[in-house]
């Protein structure tokens, strides 16, 4: 590695990151509506229930609806610049398709960004984080039907003139680019997946992106001074060997991706989609209306990283990696985490110089974490904490490469970390898999207090941004 100091700019924005449907709780109160994921308990390898189930721990999640006071106190003695998090839709609008707004739900989000403001905390807020009106799924299909392009933009009209005085940075959807292998998750489509044709994916797609793009134009029309970016799932695929065939395979699963952030940025249709409508027999229906709304590109892109992938093109060696979130062969040469996700700092470095050099744009790195099984234990003052010098390492490791990726000219916003605080896992709807520097006293069998306890990374992340990055290149002392 290169002998580095902290190439990290003046008012780098360090943080944390989170997800209303992870962390927020109180999912019937003051006034709020059902989303999709109060009857998903248990993530993406699970089914639906009828109704919000006992089981499901993002009912309550680690209840920061209550404790928001508290948990901003603990992301201010970090030091963080930066928090992101999410509105949840139904929190504001119930059902989603509602002519008037929630003002229980407006009034809590007001609330949250005044204690933030307090602290001097940037928000950075995320309009849709799997978090689609369970009303607008069950009665409209989720996304799959072009009229929830409507109720967004009266969504996204409503937050932007609320809180414009308050929220400077915002991004449309959440890992936009999982509505292909998600449906119900990343577009609120009731239809099973199975159910749904490749043009049917598409469509929600360009659904999505359409109204991500006229919610730059809203934004911009609102506050010109909003930076609104797009979010995209970054997982960079090498070739499993060199041969040529293994190569273009690379090339074609980096573009299912791309696609994405191409549209968002460059606000068309990139010429290589055309190939794969015409192969798959895909029309779209797109309007002269939506071509010009997708000229309205974003600020900057933001991304999560947590691993890489690698392609093939022989059918023998084309076995998914054990938790490789969107297929891909596993990677012989990295280790993995206790969920089978592979560690790749170097990658991180790879998919920033592909994104900024691709699009000449600003980035934002707004998840990247380890999600571990946490032991709490008694150190020898008494306090409860954990030893998690595998979580420091990880975010280390990642973050030199970070720095790497600016020394090589990337012009990069931030970093926030995912799940800065303990939360319900995603993918998995458990509790057990922690990200946090916080950790929350909270089982998946529902027992706890839901105390807030430091672990050993709360500390070394605090010196992380007191130094700007500097002791990243410090012999551990």
């Amino acid at each position: 590695m290169s002998n580095l100091k902290s190439k990290f700019p003046p008012g780098f924005l360090w943080g944390g990151a989170t997800a209303a449907n992870q962390f927020e709780g109180a999912y019937n109160e003051d006034g709020k509506g059902l989303s999709i994921q109060d009857i998903y308990p248990k993530g993406i390898k699970g089914g639906r229930t009828e109704r919000p189930t006992e089981d499901n721990m993002k009912l309550l999640g680690v209840d920061f609806y209550h404790r928001y006071k508290e948990d901003i106190a603990l992301f201010a003695e970090m030091g963080f610049k930066t928090f992101r998090m999410s509105i949840a839709w139904s929190r504001i609008f119930p059902n989603g398709d509602d002519s008037e707004p929630n003002e229980k739900g407006l009034e809590f989000y007001d609330k949250v960004f005044d204690e933030l403001a307090k602290y001097d905390i940037e928000p950075l807020v995320t309009l849709s984080h799997y978090e689609t009106p369970l009303a607008l799924s069950k009665n409209y299909d989720g996304w799959k039907n072009r009229k929830l392009i409507d109720f967004f933009e009266r969504y996204v009209r409503t937050v932007f003139t609320r809180y414009k005085d308050k929220v400077k940075y915002w991004l449309t959807f959440n890992e936009i680019n999982s509505t292909l292998h998600y449906p119900y998750m990343g577009a609120g489509v009731w239809t099973p997946k199975e159910r749904l044709s490749t043009e049917d994916l598409y469509q929600t797609i360009h659904h999505k992106l359409v109204a991500s793009a006229l919610a730059v134009k809203v934004g911009h029309e609102i506050d010109p001074e909003f930076k609104i970016g797009c979010m995209i799932l970054g997982i960079p695929n090498y070739p499993l060997t060199p041969k040529p065939s293994d190569v273009i395979q690379a090339m074609q699963d980096d573009r299912q991706n791309l696609f994405f952030a191409d549209v968002h940025a460059r606000g068309e249709y990139p010429k290589y989609m055309n190939r794969l409508f015409k192969e798959n027999n895909i029309e779209l229906d797109i309007t002269n209306e939506d071509k010009e709304l997708l000229k309205h590109t974003v600020d900057f892109i933001s991304f999560s990283y947590y691993m890489s992938s690698c392609s093939t093109s022989d059918p023998e060696k084309d076995i998914q990696g054990e938790g490789n979130f969107l297929g891909g062969v596993a990677n012989p040469h990295l280790e993995a985490s206790d969920w089978g996700w592979q560690i790749d700092p170097e990658g991180l470095r790879y998919i920033l110089n592909q994104l900024y050099y691709r699009y000449q744009k600003p980035l934002f790195i707004v998840e990247n974490g380890l999600g571990a099984n946490d032991e709490l234990i008694t150190d020898e003052n008494g306090n409860k904490t954990v030893n998690d010098d595998y979580r420091i390492k990880y975010l280390n490791d990642h973050l030199v490469q970070v720095a790497e990726a600016i020394e090589d000219g990337v012009e990069l916003m931030g970093y926030t970390t995912w799940g800065c605080i303990d939360l319900v896992s995603n993918s998995t709807a458990e509790l057990r898999k922690r990200y946090g520097f916080i950790y929350v006293d909270r089982y998946d069998d529902g027992s706890g207090t839901l105390e807030r306890y430091k672990k050993k990374s709360f500390y070394w992340y605090k010196d992380v941004i007191a130094s700007n990055g500097q002791i990243l290149f410090e012999e551990p002392k």
